[in-house]
């Protein structure tokens, strides 16, 4: 059977085969240590839970509009408000997970040929996304020079007439960076000047260790008007699964969203939407016990990493990445390419990590702490382990 053109082009996400490779090998019983997941290791908090189960029971299990319970929009609507964010009910719409609510953005923004800037690193899911909406992805490349950020200069460098969005991603996937409001306001007036789309990705903002997360979208009302929110409550609420996500932006562009997704989801999932409900409106205080947990982590093994011969990395600021550059270690150990260093890794020490050409940057490798602390610290000393055996044999 002949597949169409757009999913040919497709490249599957590495983190996800990653970490299903990894698990076939747990389930075969041998100690696989997965530093790959982009998922908090912490169950969704129970009153959340609870307040799924109460919907069921309470049959809330019928169609809801498109773009989502009026009673989320609320909630969602209060939530931005404490982040100096003001949006109607008619600029929210609900969906499927952030992951789909950007999909129904590019399909609503991009016509054949648009192009998007896209910084490296990048989230592996947005240069195909944009490129199934018929849109060209053009790439800014940074680097430990730039703190994994872009600057306003640096944008426009790569600005064409057929520029039509920007995706700005903070805190970051995968380098843990944070945009500091000066920076923001700079790449804002960029946006302002050449009447970009920002495409502003804050699904990790309660992710901080360090400093203060700042929505672009906040900064001034010409900036917000071009700024479309993407954010959920997978990471800060422990609720991958449950597959609610939600973006705030310009009302026409958010109306044909939902009329979009009026087409292929109909709705996101009930008991999920009721669930989240009470994930806005009740007790948060589970955010700041994961964040404790996940400083602490950070904190602990970032200095154990950088025992490793060869490595550089950037300390993180938020989400729960290291993202080192591994390129003086791949040398070390006589070995090709990053991506040669991660299959070897799993092959002979059975740690999972996901290598940097999948963020547009081979020279790097990504290890999620988002697992125990005591299995990190396993898996870096088997890495440590594993680089000094190649040293050896190399010398």
């Amino acid at each position: 059977m002949e597949l169409s053109n757009r999913v040919k082009q497709l490249r599957p996400s590495s983190t996800l085969a990653i970490t299903a490779k990894a698990n076939e090998l747990k389930a075969s019983g041998r100690p696989v240590i997965g530093l790959a997941a982009g998922e908090p290791d912490f169950n969704t908090p129970s009153n959340i839970i609870e307040a799924a189960f109460k919907a069921v029971n309470e049959g809330k299990t019928k169609y809801t509009p498109a773009g989502g319970l009026p009673e989320l929009k609320k909630a969602i609507q209060h939530k931005l408000a404490k982040d100096h964010l003001n949006y109607e009910l008619n600029e929210i719409m609900v969906a499927s997970g952030a992951k789909h609510a950007l999909y129904n953005l590019f399909q609503s923004i991009l016509n054949e040929g648009d192009e998007v800037i896209i910084p490296i690193p990048f989230w592996v899911s947005y240069p195909e996304q944009v490129v199934l909406a018929g849109g060209k992805p053009v790439y800014v490349f940074t680097d430990e020079s730039t703190e994994y950020k872009v600057t306003a200069e640096m944008l426009e460098q790569v600005v064409t007439p057929r520029t039509k969005a920007l995706i700005l991603n903070s805190p970051s996937n995968p380098s843990g960076v944070i945009y500091e409001r000066e920076e923001l306001e700079s790449i804002a007036d960029f946006a302002v000047k050449n009447d970009i789309i920002v495409v502003s990705d804050e699904i990790y903002e309660t992710l901080i260790y360090d400093g203060s997360h700042v929505s672009i979208a906040s900064l001034n009302d010409d900036i917000k008007r071009l700024t479309v929110v993407i954010n959920g409550v997978s990471k800060s609420h422990s609720m991958t699964g449950w597959r609610i996500g939600y973006a705030a932006g310009d009302a026409a562009l958010i109306k044909a969203m939902t009329d979009l997704a009026s087409h292929s989801t109909s709705n996101p999932t009930t008991p999920s939407q009721w669930a989240t409900v009470e994930a806005y409106n009740g007790d948060e205080t589970f955010i700041d016990e994961m964040n404790s947990i996940f400083k602490e982590r950070l904190e602990t093994i970032y200095p154990k990493l950088m025992e490793i011969p060869g490595i550089q990395c950037i300390k993180p600021r938020g989400a729960f990445y290291l993202y080192p550059n591994i390129s003086e270690t791949v040398k070390l150990c006589g070995l090709e390419s990053a991506d040669e260093f991660v299959e070897q890794l799993l092959e002979e020490t059975l740690v999972a990590a996901v290598p940097g050409s999948s963020f547009g940057s081979p020279d790097n490798i990504r290890l999620s702490y988002a697992t125990d602390l005591a299995s990190m610290l396993e898996a870096i000393d088997r890495m440590k382990q594993f680089v000094e055996k190649r040293m050896e044999n190399n010398s």
